[in-house]
C-alpha cells in the first residue's frame, strides 16, 4: 500500500463532549477530529446531531476501541454492521483500532490488552483484519497500546509484531507516539529503534497524549498535557516519516478547548522545524472539507 491512499489531514483533536457546544456554535480553526465510533454507533439522538454537525463543516476519523482484533471469539457481527453503518453516514478519512483483545468468552473486560509477539497471533489476527477490510470495504489503522507485562512466550519485539501484522494483513498503522515511549520505558527497550524499524508507507496517523509518572512504571492516561519526552520522539518520528496526520488525545481532566487546540498548533509548529517547512492548516472549514471515503 502507499500512504497517499490516506488524505493528509494536518493537526487535529479528539471529539469530546465538553467541547461539543463550542465546536458547533463557534466553528473553532482546526484541521480535522477524530471520534470514538462507539459514542455514536446509536440509533438516533443527541450524539448523532452533533456528529453530523461536526462532519458538515470538519473532515472526521472513527477510532473504535471494541473490535478486539486479537481476541478468540468470532468477530461481533452485530458490532461490525454498526460500525459499517456509521462510517457509511460520515464518510469518514479513516477507520482505527487497536492492535490488542478486549474480551474472550463473550465478557469485555473494558481495556486494550497486549497480544503474545508470536508468529501464531500474527497469522490470527492479520485474518481477522482482513476479514473486518473485507466487511467495511477498506483498510483500517491498527493502533500500537500501551502495555505494562510481557509475554514468555513472545519471540518477537513490539516493532516485528506490529510490521509483521500490517504487512500480513495489508493494513495500516496509527502509530501511537506516546505509546512509545511508555512501553520503551515499562519494558525497557530503544523507543527510537522502534521508530526506525516501522515502516512509513504504513503509517497513516500519529497519536500523542499525556501519561502519568509512577517512578518505577509510566501509566498511559490521556490526563496530562504531552510531556517534553514525548514531543522529543514525536520530532524524531516526524524526522523520520515525513508529515503525517497528528491527533491529539484528551480523555480525563479534560481543559478547556483552547488548551487542546493550542497543543495541535505546538505539533504543528515542531513539525514544520523539523522538515524545515510551513504546514499550513491542512481542513478547509465549509462544504468543501467533505472528502470521500478511502477505498
Amino acid at each position: 500500500m502507499k500512504r497517499s491512499e490516506f488524505p493528509s489531514l494536518g493537526f487535529g483533536v479528539g471529539l469530546r463532549r465538553p467541547h461539543y457546544g463550542e465546536i458547533l456554535e463557534t466553528r473553532p480553526a482546526m484541521d480535522w477530529f477524530e471520534a470514538i465510533a462507539e459514542n455514536f454507533m446509536v440509533a438516533g439522538g443527541r450524539p448523532l446531531e452533533v456528529i453530523d454537525g461536526v462532519r458538515e463543516h470538519y473532515p472526521v476519523v472513527m477510532h473504535g476501541v471494541s473490535l478486539s482484533i486479537g481476541s478468540t471469539d468470532p468477530l461481533n457481527r452485530v458490532y461490525l454492521r454498526d460500525l459499517a453503518a456509521l462510517a457509511r453516514r460520515l464518510e469518514p478519512a479513516w477507520i482505527s483500532d487497536h492492535l490488542c483483545w478486549t474480551g474472550v468468552g463473550g465478557r469485555n473486560l473494558h481495556d486494550l490488552l497486549p497480544l503474545p509477539h508470536t508468529e501464531e497471533a500474527i497469522h490470527h489476527v492479520a485474518r481477522r483484519i482482513r476479514e473486518v477490510q473485507d466487511l467495511l470495504g477498506r483498510r483500517i489503522l491498527i493502533e500500537n497500546i500501551s502495555s505494562y507485562l510481557t509475554y514468555a512466550d513472545s519471540r518477537l519485539t513490539e516493532w516485528e509484531f506490529l510490521t509483521a501484522v500490517a504487512d500480513e494483513a495489508d493494513c495500516a498503522i496509527l502509530l501511537d507516539i506516546n505509546n512509545i515511549y511508555v512501553n520503551a520505558f515499562n519494558h525497557r527497550f530503544d523507543a527510537h529503534r522502534y521508530i526506525d524499524a516501522v515502516p512509513a508507507q504504513r503509517v497513516a496517523q500519529f497519536h500523542l497524549a499525556g501519561h502519568a509518572d509512577h517512578g518505577s512504571y509510566l501509566l498511559d492516561t490521556h490526563d496530562h498535557p504531552v510531556r517534553p519526552e514525548v514531543w522529543e520522539l514525536y520530532e524524531y518520528a516526524v524526522g523520520r516519516l515525513g508529515a503525517v496526520s497528528t491527533l491529539i488525545e484528551w480523555d480525563d481532566d479534560i481543559p478547556e478547548f483552547a488548551v487542546l487546540a493550542a497543543t495541535a498548533g505546538e505539533a504543528r509548529e515542531r513539525a514544520a522545524r523539523v522538515l524545515g517547512t510551513t504546514l499550513a492548516a491542512a481542513g478547509a472549514i465549509g462544504a468543501a472539507s467533505r472528502i470521500e471515503p478511502v477505498r
